[in-house]
């Protein structure tokens, strides 16, 4: 199924109506949905879709000639003897508007290196006056924004746009599973991480925990092997690769406290981090206002489905292979639910919150112009505490400071009055405070929460009602 993309459909369905010569960039991580995004663009207009391979650039030369001949209605073997004959024809194809689709552009730009600068070429030239959009897209994020949109390609200052494809919030997740109650919508958005390709893989004619055995229990499911296979894709050295990530998605944070667990020096741990990061599986974050404090840096995994496999599918291989599963699943993947959750509720309540501050008529009470985790020491308790989310105004020094309880329990009275506490170090003449729950409120919560007019509380359900 497609579903969400809406924001970038609509700015390519723009930039095509323009029928002036254009250049998207299109790239995110692997099974993000950028060809089902682009397939979807093109289903209605004259277009070329080639997807280049891992092979060398004659057997590339022949697949592209055989998606330009299809276009012409010409099935067969014809290859042009040239790339550079090759876009002369497109040139030719282009005097009416044209779509020109390269996907998996890194493929093909490693087996003809000097793709970039004859595209280059054409772009200055044959195609700069010509009613043609070209698309190049691509996994590797690293050389998309280095070797494509970097300032040292010969394409730089070429396009005309570009989108980091991205996954799904909560909201377009759970348009994948209509039938599951708003808890299980959230779950699966978690153990996803909003990839839409895994997404599709869950079927809600079944239950979750039918799901997750299916999916991930299975030696024959799709997603046992997933996070392997991705590394062995992307890595010259997964086995180290591997332990960094098991490391962080078991609770290590910090660059030493990862190159401690994991036995890897810290200056090679911290270049592993660095390409982790450029494929979209980690991300480094920084507590809010403190963005030059290197102390404050804690590395996590962004990519949620591979907290979920490190956590229930790696070192339980013995429980799956002999048909445990069912056991494996009700006595640790289901009690620890609530607890893998928890910092993944924390990112939909952030996306909640920017949803809100970008709405015109929003009952947010200021503008957030920076938005953020933190933590520290508190220098009046001289206590290590952490506040979830932060969002600041500076000019009108208005803060909303908000706590997030992925729990079955209700949220009561105390958690309000200990972010309260939290607070006093911030100098802010206005502050606000949002409380998330899962589960919802005590009456003495509520009761605090309508007497006052600078809290808000935030349940599961009224997060899913008002996206």
């Amino acid at each position: 199924m497609f579903a969400g993309r809406e924001k970038e459909l609509e700015e390519l369905e723009r930039l095509h109506k323009a029928k002036t010569y254009q250049m998207v960039i299109i790239y995110g991580r692997r099974r993000i949905g950028k060809s089902t995004l682009i397939a979807q663009f093109i289903q209605d207009k004259r277009a070329i879709f080639f997807t280049a391979a891992e092979t060398d650039s004659k057997r590339n030369l022949e697949s592209f000639s055989r998606s330009i001949m299809k276009l012409r209605g010409i099935q067969g073997e014809a290859a042009f003897s040239s790339w550079e004959q090759a876009f002369d024809e497109i040139a030719a194809l282009a005097k009416k508007p044209l779509i020109l689709v390269i996907d998996e552009y890194p493929y093909l730009a490693q087996a003809e290196k000097s793709i970039s600068s004859i595209l280059q070429y054409y772009c200055d030239t044959a195609f700069k006056n010509i009613p043609i959009m070209i698309i190049l897209c691509g996994s590797s994020m690293s050389f998309m924004e280095n070797q494509v949109l970097g300032y040292q390609s010969p394409i730089y200052g070429r396009r005309t746009a570009q989108m980091k494809i991205e996954p799904f919030t909560y909201r377009d997740s759970s348009a994948f599973v209509p039938k599951y109650t708003i808890t299980d919508k959230a779950l699966v958005h978690g153990i996803t991480g909003g990839i839409p390709k895994y997404l599709e893989l869950f079927d809600n004619s079944l239950s979750v925990k039918q799901n997750i055995i299916k999916l991930f229990l299975s030696n024959s499911g799709f997603l046992y092997e997933e996070p392997s296979n991705l590394l062995k894709q992307e890595l010259r050295e997964p086995i180290k690769y591997n332990l960094i990530i098991e490391a962080v998605a078991k609770g290590a944070s910090r660059m030493n406290e990862i190159a401690t667990k994991t036995g890897i020096e810290t200056s090679a741990v911290s270049n592993y981090i660095t390409y982790l990061i450029s494929l979209g599986i980690m991300r480094k974050e920084t507590a809010l206002t403190e963005e030059k404090n290197k102390k404050k840096t804690l590395y996590t995994l962004l990519d949620t489905m591979f907290v979920f496999w490190y956590r229930y599918v790696m070192g339980n291989g013995f429980a799956i292979q002999t048909g445990d599963a069912e056991s494996l699943y009700d006595h640790e993947v289901e009690p620890d639910l609530n607890r893998f959750m928890g910092k993944i509720f924390e990112t939909m309540c952030c996306e909640y919150i920017s949803i809100l501050n970008s709405h015109k008529n929003s009952s947010l009470p200021f503008k957030i112009r920076q938005i953020g985790r933190w933590w520290g020491t508190n220098p009046i308790t001289r206590k290590e505490e952490e506040i979830d989310i932060v969002g600041i105004n500076d000019k009108l020094s208005s803060a909303v400071f908000c706590e997030c309880k992925y729990r079955n329990e209700l949220m009561d009275i105390q958690t309000l009055n200990a972010l309260v506490d939290k607070t006093e170090q911030w100098q802010y003449n206005h502050k606000y405070y949002i409380l998330f729950s899962k589960s919802g409120f005590t009456k003495g919560l509520q009761n605090a929460a309508q007497n006052a007019k600078n809290i808000q509380l935030i349940s599961l359900r009224n997060m899913y009602e008002l996206l």
